[in-house]
């Protein structure tokens, strides 16, 4: 149908626009395909294309013949994590007088950069030029860094691909990229000179302006031909030379003398020493200037976890956080034992290393990296000289139980041992012992901690009944809770020595509170019949003084006085809330001042804050996935995420769960969940 003033307010001839994730929060109205004829009937809308293709610039022609507004759109200079459709875009740019990278005309950046700024902008600007060194980010940010030796002087010279448009529109050929080398040569004579290839064609997917071959025969010169972050070959180079490569931008930021042998975007402004003299628009700026324009005021950016628009520092934090947590563990890792199920959630906390699944360890290159879930051995015999990586739940967990295949949105990875292990320090025992927390981690610890005791949020998240304490006639009576765990458990087989069963656990509480009133909650994954348990319900209630089944966790925390657990970790739970927490095993809070533990630990002789410890446990030690994105997060989205889980549950179980748990129940007959007591 033709369309009106009631119509949508964007229409586009292509339909990659219009499939655009995000495209109607970027511009903030709804984006409709249309054809041509229907185009010339349209009343009034605004006609957007890509950048300068050829259809984008008919559109752009047929707009002006007929007086209708046009944008054109492009990707902004702080894209994404990789590359392609695949990987939607975060920010993008709309330019109603030209597009950036065509200086034959003016461009509404142009107008920007000329702007002066307040002395808020100015703050904002140098602080966006910290955090970009600070998170070494790029445009692309999925590559890793150039890990081989740097020269010791030497000057970076980037490649584009050939048919960029923006080479064109900087007014530059494909000689241009010859007298860029042959200056770069010329003008550094005791300096050696890298050339970056562009990572598609390191790919074999386009094709450079270098002959690679002969390239490598040039004394001096030598070839970055892999899929690498620039950010290093940038930040230490005595110049970079380009054509019109966003690299000359990044490197402006890093505070590199840029040479430029097109008209780029951040060229012409007395910024770079330029090959081509400036169009007449363009003017001696600041470089701050051109740090608002380009990264505040033209592009928009879209928060990738609420998908609604957001500023410049949300995206760069989001990327920063990504390219820290890919980078952390080794290229190449090897998984060793992991279940079919388990294999997607690897992949996920790994992403950014190459992760192959394998059966044994015998045969793998020496210095490999291996990865295995919790204690396990490794399978078979590993090279002499090996890397072992531990994997784990995390502390906020889910909304389920993983013996349910519940998806986790946190793990944990260690290098050095596990957490519940007191055999050996872990990755989260050196940090509490060692680490300096500064006080702005610590006011993140108290508000995170503030967020989780307020919504009542626990590992699982599993929905309990409502509970009060049967005490009636009692009240005056100490509420003490005993937690009890799977007894197989690796934690309590790694952190537990004298008390190691629930039943002995249940002993050690009544004799150290004789006069107590007894509370005592199996653990969620013996109810659910998944896991086995020694001790059997009636048994148990005859231990206590009430025995809960399905009850809320959090009624169950609120109201206890007192909380006596082996390892588990409704004991930082109960620290969380401000309880006292009795250990009868060595866990991972215990040890540090804030617990009362039976088994005093020899290596933990520091003294923690709660939050030191929530700073350490909940901050800096796990890894958070997003159920929104695939992608890294912060504890704070994951706690956000969990509640909104929390609130909208799946309706349909699986029925791969189905299947699990009815085949633990057969295994495991004899438990039997009880109702509340």
């Amino acid at each position: 149908m033709i369309p009106t003033r009631n119509a949508p307010g964007f229409l586009t001839w292509s339909p990659g626009i219009a499939r655009l994730p995000g495209i109607e929060r970027f511009l903030d109205g709804p984006v409709a395909r249309t054809a041509l004829w229907r185009t010339a009937t349209a009343a009034g809308p605004t006609l957007v294309g890509w950048g300068n293709k050829p259809a984008s610039r008919a559109c752009r022609a047929f707009a002006q013949q007929h007086g209708l507004p046009f944008l054109a759109l492009e990707d902004g200079f702080l894209r994404s994590v990789g590359f392609g459709q695949q990987v939607p875009s975060l920010s993008l740019v709309q330019d109603d007088l030209g597009i950036y990278y065509d200086a034959s005309c003016p461009s509404r950046l142009e107008t920007l950069v000329k702007e002066p700024l307040e002395t808020a902008q100015l703050a904002r600007a140098e602080a966006l030029v910290r955090a970009w060194r600070e998170g070494r980010v790029s445009k692309y940010n999925h590559a890793r860094e150039h890990e081989a030796p740097l020269p010791a002087a030497y000057v970076l010279v980037a490649d584009q691909t050939a048919g960029d448009q923006s080479v064109h529109g900087g007014l530059a050929g494909p000689d241009s990229f010859q007298r860029m080398l042959e200056a770069a040569l010329a003008q550094h004579p005791h300096c050696e000179v890298l050339v970056k290839v562009h990572p598609e064609v390191a790919a074999g997917h386009k094709q450079g302006h270098f002959n690679l071959q002969a390239l490598r025969q040039t004394p001096r010169v030598h070839v970055v031909d892999g899929d690498v972050h620039p950010v290093r070959l940038i930040q230490h180079a005595r110049a970079v030379y380009v054509v019109t490569s966003q690299i000359g931008f990044e490197a402006l930021l890093w505070g590199r003398p840029v040479y430029t042998f097109g008209m780029p975007f951040y060229a012409g402004w007395g910024l770079t020493h330029d090959a081509l003299p400036a169009p007449a628009r363009r003017h001696t700026v600041s470089g701050l200037q051109l740090v608002h324009a380009c990264l505040v005021a033209y592009p928009r950016y879209l928060n990738p976890e609420t998908g609604l628009r957001c500023e410049v520092e949300v995206v760069l934090a989001h990327l920063a956080l990504q390219r820290e947590e890919r980078a952390r563990y080794p290229a190449q890792v090897f998984a060793c034992g992991f279940s079919r199920w388990k294999r997607p959630w690897v992949q996920a906390f790994l992403q950014g290393s190459d992760v192959q699944f394998v059966t044994t360890t015998t045969g793998l290159p020496e210095g490999a990296c291996m990865a295995v879930w919790g204690r396990r051995e490794l399978p078979g015999q590993p090279p002499a000289r090996h890397q072992v990586l531990r994997l784990e739940d995390g502390f906020l967990r889910s909304v389920g139980l993983g013996a349910d295949l519940t998806r986790p949105l946190s793990w944990v990875v260690d290098a050095a041992g596990m957490y519940f292990d007191r055999h050996q320090p872990s990755v989260l025992e050196q940090t509490l012992q060692h680490h300096h927390f500064s006080p702005d981690v610590l006011v993140r610890a108290l508000r995170l901690r503030s967020g989780i005791v307020g919504h009542g949020v626990t590992k699982y998240n599993v929905t309990g009944q409502a509970w009060q304490p049967a005490r009636v006639s009692q009240p005056a009576r100490r509420l003490v809770l005993v937690a009890g765990q799977v007894e197989d458990d690796a934690s309590v087989r790694w952190g537990a020595d004298t008390v190691r069963t629930n039943r002995a656990l249940l002993l050690a509480a009544r004799q150290k509170c004789p006069d107590a009133y007894l509370v005592y909650k199996p653990h969620p994954d013996v109810l659910a019949g998944l896991r086995p348990d020694s001790l059997s319900l009636s048994e148990a209630a005859t231990l206590c003084d009430e025995l809960v089944g399905n009850a809320s966790l959090n009624d169950l925390l609120r109201a206890a006085d007192e909380v006596h657990v082996l390892t588990s970790l409704t004991g930082f739970e109960a620290l969380l809330r401000g309880k006292h927490v009795v250990c009868h095993g060595q866990p991972f809070y215990a040890g540090w001042g804030l617990t009362e533990d039976t088994q005093p630990h020899p290596r933990r002789t520091r003294r923690l804050s709660l939050d030191e410890l929530v700073a350490g446990s909940l901050l800096l030690y796990p890894r958070y996935i997003s159920r929104t994105t695939g992608a890294f997060t912060t504890p704070e989205r994951a706690l956000e995420e969990l509640l909104l889980w929390r609130s909208h549950p799946p309706t349909r179980f699986p029925m791969g769960r189905w299947l699990r748990r009815l085949w633990s129940q057969l295994r495991q007959w004899r438990v039997q969940p009880v109702a509340n007591a």
